[in-house]
């Protein structure tokens, strides 16, 4: 089924904020990662959608947004946050069986599910030609940076779970984006599709972490606070928003695929920031990753219209 118009290709405006929010989600991975030392996983993914979902709600009373209007949106919200936060259980619970190379990239698979989905949802948005070529070149790159995960032997007899875990997180994630895309949630307002899987992966994801026996170490220390307070007020309120903005305005298939910079993003941070290693094959990723994007949002050339030949004299 055919969703609201969407402008198909993705102008400078669309591109300079997909590559904003990239980079705000790969740093949000490094203060994931510093916050870990205090909040573990699924605790800390609750505690910022819960910190979040207040931003955003604040936001709506402020903008006037309705939220109790019956206006057909409330199933396909409940469905998107149930993803939404399925997505991020997947993603820590694939981290106990598998390496963290491995789970990032088959949680990147995502793309290709938004591709598959849309193609059938959606045939406006369908990549065709160069456009697979670059996404499949992107997702290429993603693989390079993270080689180190699958050259080594395996962590554990139950590697394979991981990794299923991951693939069922890309499924996810993917999944959520048509939802929202594909569904009468579509045309809601930003804040109000947001809203929902605040609220529902806030209140899942912090009861999953108490259920499971996560504790966190309170009181925090300050850099805690800080990769929190990030993760809350950048990452899980102000960048959601701009992308939600985007998927209801730009074709999501191409927007997906811009979410593959994020884990090269967050490898170049990680070296900038944290010291961490800076390997050619990371330089290599960057440029497969870039190359493949500018394939995937490449426009078609028109070609001429067939000449009609001369024309008949009139009268």
């Amino acid at each position: 089924m055919d969703g609201p118009a969407r402008q198909l290709h993705l102008d400078s405006r669309a591109i300079a904020l997909v590559l904003g929010c990239t980079l705000v989600w790969g740093i949000g991975q490094l203060a994931a990662k510093v916050a870990l030392a205090e909040i573990p996983a699924l605790t800390q993914a609750g505690l910022r959608s819960l910190g979040a979902g207040v931003l955003v709600f604040g936001w709506t009373r402020l903008r006037g947004v309705p939220l109790t209007e019956r206006d057909g949106t409330w199933w396909p919200g409940l469905l998107a946050g149930v993803l939404f936060a399925a997505e991020f259980a997947a993603v820590y619970s694939a981290l106990r069986f598998t390496t963290a190379g491995r789970t990032t990239v088959f949680l990147y698979l995502a793309p290709f599910v938004v591709a598959i989905g849309m193609a059938r949802l959606v045939p406006a948005e369908r990549l065709r030609g160069l456009g697979l070529v670059g996404l499949v070149a992107a997702f290429g790159g993603v693989a390079v940076a993270f080689l180190d995960g699958f050259t080594g032997s395996a962590v554990g007899p139950q590697q394979w779970l991981g990794d299923l875990l991951a693939v069922g997180a890309a499924v996810g994630w993917g999944a959520t984006t048509l939802v929202i895309r594909a569904t009468p949630h579509g045309p809601a307002d930003p804040a109000k599709t947001l809203l929902y899987q605040l609220l529902v992966s806030g209140v899942g994801l912090t009861a999953a972490g108490f259920a499971v026996g996560e504790r966190p170490h309170w009181p925090f220390g300050a850099l805690t606070w800080a990769a929190l307070v990030f993760q809350v007020c950048v990452v899980s309120s102000t960048s959601y928003l701009v992308w939600f903005w985007l998927v209801r305005t730009y074709a999501a298939t191409r927007l997906s695929a811009f979410t593959l910079l994020t884990p090269v993003v967050a490898l170049l941070a990680g070296a900038l920031l944290l010291h961490e290693s800076l390997t050619p094959r990371i330089l290599v990723a960057v440029t497969g990753v870039a190359l493949g994007l500018v394939l995937v949002n490449r426009t078609p050339r028109r070609l001429p219209p067939p000449d009609p030949g001369p024309r008949r004299p009139t009268g």
